[in-house]
This record gives C-alpha cells, sequence and structure tokens, in this order.
C-alpha cells in the first residue's frame, strides 16, 4: 500500500499564489501596461500646430502703417499756433522842407510807435527800426547824385509832384532807391504852402504834399505804413476774419459766364479770347506765387435772375435792390458748374454779366442810400460776382424775324473787365476804388497794368502765407489725431512722403518769410497746405476697413473659438487622461 505525503502538492501551491496575486490586484487603481502616448502625442501636436500657426494668422489681418513723424507735427502745430508769423518789414521816410528838432533816430522810433498801435500776429514785424532821412542834401552830396539832388533842392519839386501821377511815381521812386533797396516801404513828405495831397504808388512807395505840421506828418506817416502797405488799405485785413478764396490744391479757376436772360429778344456774344490774351494774362502771372490760375469762359441763354425788380418814373429804369441780391442768382436756370478745368478741391470763382430781356430793360441796382449803383454789380464771397449789363438800345426790334447775334463792343468790353477785376480784387481781399479814406486823411491809390501793385502783392503774399500755414498745421494736427486714434488705419508710404514733404515745405516758407523772399515764401506755403491736404483726403484714409481690435476678435472668433476651444479641451482631456493611467502603472509596479 504506497504511503500518503502530508506535504500539499506543487500544483496546488502554485494555484495558491496566483489567486493571492489576483486578489491583490485592483483594476480601477492599477494597471499592469504601461499607457500608450499616441493619443496624447496626437492631440498636442495639434494644439501646438495651432499656436505656432496663430503669427500667421496676426500677419494675415496686420494693417500696414508707414511711420509718420508725430512729434514734429505737435512741434510744428504749436509752434504755429504760439508764435506770431511775420516778416521783416523795413520802413524809410524822407522828409522835404522840415525843421525836425529831434534826430532821425527819435524821428524814426515815433513813427514806429505809433506803427505798433496796430500789431498783429501775422503780417509785419515793427521790432525793426524805421530808416528817417531828415538833412536830405547832405546825403545826396555823399551819394554824388547830381541830377536827383536838383530836382529834390529845386523850388518846384512839389510842384512835379502834384503833375502827372504816372511821372511823378517814377521820380520818387528813382528817389527812394537811392537810400533803400526794392523791398523797402518808403514815403517821401514834400512841406509846401498848398493842400494836402497823398498818393500811394504802383510800386512800394507813396509821398505826401503839402502844408502839413511834423506832427501831422509823423502820424500820417504811420498810418500810410501800417494801414496801407502792412494792411492792404483794409480795416478787416486780419488773417482770422477772411476766408481765401484759393483752393486747396492751390488752384483758382475764374469763370466768366455770359449770360442772355431771353434770347428771343436779342443774342450777345463777346471776344473773349482778346480780353484773355491782353488783360488776364498779366493778372494771372502777376498772381502766379499764391495760386495757380485758370480762366475759362462760356454764354448762356435762357438764364433768368430770380428775383423781381420794378420800374422807377424818377431813375427811368427796372430797379433791383442790396435786398433783392440773395435771391438774384437763379441756381435752377444758371448752370455756371460746368467747369472743365476744376480739379477735386479747386476754388471755381464765378465771375457772370448778366444781359436783362427786353421787358426789364435797362435794370439798374439802387443802394441803400437811394443812388444807383456805379458798377451795376455785386459780389458774393468765396463764390464770386456779378454785372448787370444793359445793351445800348433796350428797344426789342419786333420787324426782325431772324434773331441777330451782337458782339459787345471792345470799348464796352474793357469797362466790364475793369468792373469784374474790382470785384477780383474784392474777393481776394483788397479794395476795389482808388481811395483810401484813413483817420488822418484820403489818399488816392494808383493802379497797375498788372491789376495789382507790387505792395498789394506783398500784402497778398503774407496773407496767403499765414493762411496756408495756420491751415497746414491743423490738417496735419487733425491727420495726426485721426491716425493714432485708430491703430488698425492704413498708413501708406505716399501718405508719409506727403506729411514730410509738407513739414519741409512749410520749414523753407519761414525761412523765406524771416528774409523778407515774398514769393518763395508764398510758394512753399502753398505747398505745404497742398501736400497736408493731398496726405488727409487720401483715398485710402477713406477706406471702410478701419475697425478696432474688438471688431476684428468679433469677426474672427465665431470662426476659430470653436475650434480652439474644442482642441485646448481636449488636450487638457488627454493630458488628465495620461497622467491618471501613469498612476494606475506606477501603482501596479510597485505592489509588484
Amino acid at each position: 500500500m504506497a504511503e500518503i505525503s502530508d506535504s500539499p502538492p506543487e500544483s496546488e501551491n502554485t494555484q495558491t499564489q496566483i489567486t493571492d496575486s489576483i486578489s491583490e490586484f485592483d483594476s480601477k487603481t492599477m494597471r499592469k501596461t504601461k499607457p500608450g502616448a499616441k493619443r496624447l502625442t496626437m492631440t498636442l501636436t495639434v494644439l501646438i500646430s495651432f499656436i505656432l500657426l496663430s503669427p500667421l494668422l496676426l500677419k494675415s489681418i496686420e494693417i500696414y502703417r508707414a511711420p509718420l513723424p508725430f512729434d514734429e507735427i505737435d512741434s510744428f502745430s504749436s509752434k504755429i499756433e504760439s508764435n506770431r508769423l511775420l516778416f521783416p518789414c523795413l520802413f524809410q521816410a524822407i522828409f522835404v522842407g522840415f525843421n525836425f528838432s529831434l534826430s532821425n533816430y527819435e524821428v524814426g522810433e515815433g513813427i514806429r510807435s505809433k506803427m505798433s498801435e496796430r500789431d498783429s500776429r501775422c503780417g509785419c514785424s515793427y521790432d525793426y527800426p524805421v530808416t528817417v532821412v531828415l538833412d536830405l542834401a547832405d546825403d545826396y552830396v555823399q551819394a554824388e547824385r547830381d541830377d536827383l539832388y536838383a530836382e529834390v533842392n529845386a523850388v518846384d519839386f512839389g510842384g512835379k509832384l502834384r503833375g502827372n501821377d504816372e511821372e511823378a511815381d517814377e521820380m520818387v521812386k528813382r528817389l527812394v532807391d537811392m537810400y533803400g533797396g526794392e523791398k523797402v516801404y518808403s514815403v517821401v513828405v514834400v512841406n509846401g504852402e498848398e493842400e494836402v495831397k497823398a498818393v500811394v504808388g504802383k510800386y512800394r512807395h507813396a509821398w505826401i504834399l503839402g502844408k502839413v505840421s511834423e506832427e501831422d506828418a509823423v502820424v500820417r506817416v504811420a498810418e500810410i505804413f501800417s494801414k496801407v502797405f502792412v494792411n492792404g488799405g483794409s480795416e478787416d485785413g486780419l488773417i482770422h476774419n477772411e476766408f481765401m478764396p484759393v483752393g486747396a490744391d492751390g488752384r483758382i479757376v475764374l469763370s466768366f459766364s455770359l449770360l442772355n436772360a431771353d434770347p428771343r429778344d436779342w443774342i450777345y456774344d463777346w471776344d473773349f479770347g482778346e480780353i484773355d490774351e491782353t488783360l488776364l494774362q498779366p493778372v494771372i502771372e502777376a498772381l502766379q506765387p499764391i495760386a495757380d490760375v485758370t480762366v475759362e469762359s462760356q454764354v448762356l441763354y435762357h438764364t433768368p435772375k430770380a428775383s423781381f425788380s420794378y420800374w422807377d418814373d424818377e431813375h427811368g429804369s427796372h430797379i433791383f435792390t442790396t435786398r433783392d441780391l440773395p435771391f438774384f442768382v437763379n441756381s435752377n436756370e444758371w448752370h455756371l458748374d460746368t467747369s472743365v478745368a476744376a480739379g477735386g478741391r479747386s476754388k471755381v470763382l464765378q465771375l457772370v454779366v448778366y444781359i436783362p430781356s427786353a421787358k426789364e430793360c435797362p435794370l439798374q441796382l439802387e443802394l441803400p442810400n437811394g443812388d444807383l449803383s456805379k458798377t451795376n454789380g455785386f459780389i458774393s464771397p468765396m463764390w464770386g460776382g456779378v454785372v448787370v449789363w444793359n445793351p445800348q438800345s433796350c428797344i426789342k426790334d419786333v420787324e426782325s424775324k431772324d434773331l441777330v447775334r451782337h458782339m459787345i463792343s471792345p470799348q464796352d468790353l474793357l469797362k466790364l473787365f475793369e468792373v469784374l477785376m474790382g470785384q477780383i480784387r474784392q474777393l481776394l481781399g483788397l479794395k476795389s476804388d482808388d481811395l483810401y479814406v484813413g483817420e488822418s486823411g484820403t489818399s488816392t491809390l494808383l493802379g497797375s497794368e498788372r491789376g495789382f501793385t507790387e505792395w498789394e502783392l506783398d500784402f497778398l503774399s503774407r496773407k496767403h502765407f499765414c493762411f496756408n500755414l495756420l491751415s497746414c498745421a491743423t490738417t496735419l494736427k487733425s491727420l495726426s489725431k485721426l491716425v493714432q486714434s485708430l491703430p488698425r488705419m492704413i498708413i501708406k508710404d505716399e501718405i508719409g512722403k506727403q506729411v514730410t514733404f509738407s513739414l519741409e515745405a512749410a520749414k523753407s516758407a519761414q525761412n523765406n518769410a524771416t528774409v523778407g523772399m515774398y514769393d518763395a515764401s508764398a510758394v512753399s506755403s502753398r505747398q505745404s497746405r497742398t501736400l497736408a491736404e493731398d496726405a488727409f483726403f487720401h483715398p485710402s484714409i477713406m477706406s471702410i476697413s478701419y475697425y478696432s481690435f474688438e471688431h476684428c476678435f468679433a469677426i474672427y472668433s465665431p470662426f476659430f473659438l470653436p475650434v480652439i476651444m474644442h482642441v485646448l479641451l481636449a488636450a487638457l482631456r488627454e493630458w488628465k487622461r495620461y497622467k491618471q493611467e501613469n498612476r494606475k502603472y506606477l501603482a501596479w509596479k510597485a505592489k509588484a
């Protein structure tokens, strides 16, 4: 009989060990295999791809902005607004036949003190002394000009100046050229026993003749210097009270129109080409530093006025008053805005010659004092002017069946141009007549064949210089604020160059003004304003793509935010799962 062993069999021990091991393994907290990283790697790859590609997205919606000199713009604007824009104007006074007890310097200071009473922030500087010549004989001996010495010291010198004003103007010019240059404003005062006569020449000088005291002579000289030469003979000639009829591009279009109210009565035409060549070209050349002037003309028909007139037996004509002027221009029938020479920002001045119909001919303008207007015309600031021209015979030829085209005679056309030229002068801020009535007396203003005297062109240059720089500073300052307030505004290189060139032109204009170069300063200031306006009204600035960053986020977030959120949440969820499974594996490994 076989023996039975007391020890358990080996298979039973192994099975027992496996059973114990299984009883110690918890599938919730342990795992026997290392967790795979494939899902985590794929998720992180997608997330990192989004992160790496985000700069490309930002680059695709980036707005190009050329650098602008903001500091220079602020410095220029503050300088223009705080400092005065003045020219170094030079003055000299020549006294003949006076016995001043004061020295030349004291007389000059007296004149300058009276001129300073009307100081302004734009125009001429009175910081320079007024040159005074009292002892004329010694100066002429030193100058070795015996011919002029004889003219000045002759008894009949005042009589020569009282003769023809044109000849006297040339005589005075030779005299003042002895002491000053071309840019010096001069007044010659000749004491005598006759009635006082004051004339302002077409250059840069004036002369006063007659019995005048030393004190009155000083006052009259100061008034001519400050109110005529400096202020253009206008009481409201200050720059802040004026509107400049020059376009933002520095151009003026003079549009001449001949209106036939009713062509069934008569038809009139004009030879405008001759007027353009002989009379307008000198005017255009004289105004060239201030503005680029172009001229055009047209003849229109069936253009009745919008206001009413009435018959006046006393004057023997149809009358329209100054109360009717706002309603005279018929915008519905007068198709004046047909200019082909005017650009986008050019200024068009309408100069209209109105020929009334037979039923209201002759047509006269009655002034508020009851008198008839000598020019029979009026102006509208910043728009232009109108002149009413009545044919010599206001009787309609009822027997004629065929209408005859009449030509305005050269004599009448010349008279019309004189009136229109006066209106152009008024629109530019000058006087239209030849008299200046001041506090100390009346002065006669000589005219020029160019339409503008030299001292008037100096005044216009100074005025437009100030206006252009003030406008340039305001425009550049507005552009700077606009660009900085909209960070997503497109700023092209062309705008940056225009701003830079505008600042350079403004600096050049100021430098030219400090040395008294009127034409050069006017041209540079006009360029600075034109470039500033071109930059501000650049087509790219008017684009509709200037939205804020918040607006950009609101546009793109519906497309990218859901995807990015899903990817980010998936990456976090996968990272959390991987860490949890890895802890299970480490726990099982520690048990094993």
